[in-house]
């Protein structure tokens, strides 16, 4: 959720040979909240014009109502009169978690401190610790030329701004690695409302911020080797590119994006052994 925090320690990231290269580090303490959701009273979504929804809603007060159109349209406050058409949920009272699809609470995964899961076809993002949701957003993973990996992977370095070493133009904000030799990572970059990127996973300045201070670095012993792995990721499933974007579906069918708990157990099986053996590691080691 957007107002969870954790206690965060940052560790300097580590020069690779990788697309995206660390220049600062932070050091910062949070405390987190717990916080009741608000289920919205009533579901359902309907198709709009960005245009003409922004005009008749720019003098609105709560940024969330925004937020959530945004959210659910994957995009951005930039990008979003571009699209056309767009979805608008019927009622907006609710909070984010409510219209985007990952579970709140996923037993099978109890036992996991942190871990962050990326739907390649819903285009979303989930954080959770010991198996309870804490955060959730849109993202804009890799183009069909250019797609992001799937499977396991673990936070490696982090640096708050980086430049793209595929185009040096690029600023990366609140950028977190996961892939060393490939470069991949997310940040906050601009989200057109599709997959986009050069195989790297952007997201909304306010989700790349707070994932970059919940997410834990590894810890090197040298240059080859690695003492303590970083936070899990996991990235499943495929994109269709050659089909309508899939949240527009959610007009006929609110439920047609949701990700059930046996997906989700599904997607970290194979994964759980070497996710709790670095977990164990880091625990030992006085880390979470």
């Amino acid at each position: 959720m957007k107002n969870s925090i954790l206690i965060f320690i940052s560790l300097i990231g580590l020069l690779f040979p990788s697309c995206n290269e660390p220049t600062s580090t932070s050091k910062e303490k949070v405390v987190k909240k717990t916080k009741q959701r608000n289920p919205p009273p009533a579901k359902g979504f309907h198709v709009a014009n960005p245009k003409k929804w922004l005009a008749q809603n720019d003098s609105i007060g709560n940024k969330n109502i925004k937020n959530i159109v945004f959210a659910v349209n994957r995009t951005d406050a930039a990008n979003f009169t571009k699209m056309d058409p767009v979805i608008v949920p019927n009622d907006l009272s609710g909070d984010l978690e409510y219209y985007l699809p990952f579970p709140f609470t996923v037993p099978a995964i109890k036992q996991i401190n942190k871990i962050i899961f990326f739907s390649y076809p819903a285009q979303a993002f989930a954080a959770y610790e010991n198996g309870e949701l804490i955060y959730i957003g849109p993202v804009n993973m890799g183009r069909k030329k250019d797609p992001t990996p799937t499977g396991l992977f673990f936070a490696n370095w982090k640096a708050e701004k980086t430049n793209s070493t595929f185009n040096d133009e690029w600023e990366l904000r609140w950028n977190v690695n996961i892939e060393n030799k490939l470069g991949v990572g997310w940040h906050q970059y601009s989200l057109p409302g599709y997959p986009a990127s050069h195989s790297c996973l952007r997201l909304q300045e306010d989700d790349a911020r707070i994932l970059y201070k919940w997410a834990d670095e590894w810890v090197l012993k040298d240059d080859e080797n690695i003492t303590l792995q970083g936070t899990p990721v996991i990235v499943f499933g495929s994109y269709n590119f050659d089909a309508p974007k899939p949240w527009l579906q959610l007009v006929a069918n609110p439920a047609a994006l949701n990700i059930s708990n046996d997906q989700l157990e599904e997607v970290t099986k194979p994964f759980i052994n070497d996710i709790m053996k670095w977990q164990e590691k880091r625990m030992a080691s006085g880390g979470e």
